[in-house]
């Protein structure tokens, strides 16, 4: 799919990335089956009824996540159907060959997450998985990618409930700020956050940070 991985077939690339998808999203479904049924079906990946996967060969390759919906392919794009449990999506492959700006970004001191994005024009995403030069697809790497992205979002959830405790009459605002973390939108989430609470000191955008300061600045208050 991208040139540092060029030596490998196309189709068989493609198979691995499937196999990959799969395994990493099983991971996820039985890193979460401890959750209580409500709390589980308010995860990302089980909140939406189908998302899209885009795997996108550059010098890395990427692995996005997202609720938008991508035109239906044309000409040689490749498009496949999957599901796991209750996770259902449709499987996209892009390269520079697909969309040529692809060719153009630079990854050589790491991979370009934005541009990536960019370039398929996406604004929303539910994760994003970076994958080095290199790699083995192995499905211990999809089991810890899986597990991992499971257990943020499940702290994350958490981290919600209690801001939303915290701050009782910011129920709204809470409500947003969730949705910026499920699209991954790091500004919007830091923005919310300070509204609500506008004396929040941090100058992070990360996500986990923002809540956790929130959540202490809160407690300190003693109220919303």
């Amino acid at each position: 799919m991208g040139a540092e991985f060029s030596q490998t077939a196309p189709e068989d690339m493609r198979t691995a990335m499937a196999v990959y998808i799969r395994a990493s999203h099983q991971a996820y479904v039985d890193a979460c089956a401890y959750l209580a049924p409500a709390d589980r079906l308010r995860l990302p990946l089980f909140a939406a009824p189908q998302f899209t996967v885009t795997a996108i060969g550059t010098r890395y390759l990427h692995v996005v996540g997202t609720q938008e919906i991508l035109p239906a392919p044309q000409g040689h794009e490749v498009s496949m159907d999957d599901s796991v449990g209750d996770l259902h999506w449709v499987l996209r492959f892009y390269d520079p060959t697909v969309i040529p700006n692809l060719g153009m970004i630079d990854e050589t001191d790491g991979p370009a997450i934005i541009e990536v994005q960019d370039a398929l024009g996406l604004r929303s995403t539910l994760y994003h998985l970076s994958i080095p030069p290199g790699s083995d697809l192995s499905a211990h790497h999809a089991q810890h990618a899986g597990t991992g992205l499971a257990h943020s979002h499940a702290a994350a959830i958490r981290d919600f409930d209690t801001i939303a405790a915290l701050a009782p009459h910011k129920t709204q605002l809470v409500l947003e700020m969730n949705s910026a973390f499920v699209n991954n939108l790091s500004n919007a989430h830091a923005l919310l956050a300070r509204a609500i609470d506008p004396r929040l000191d941090t100058d992070s955008l990360d996500f986990v940070m923002v809540r956790k300061d929130l959540i202490k600045g809160l407690r300190g208050a003693g109220n919303g």
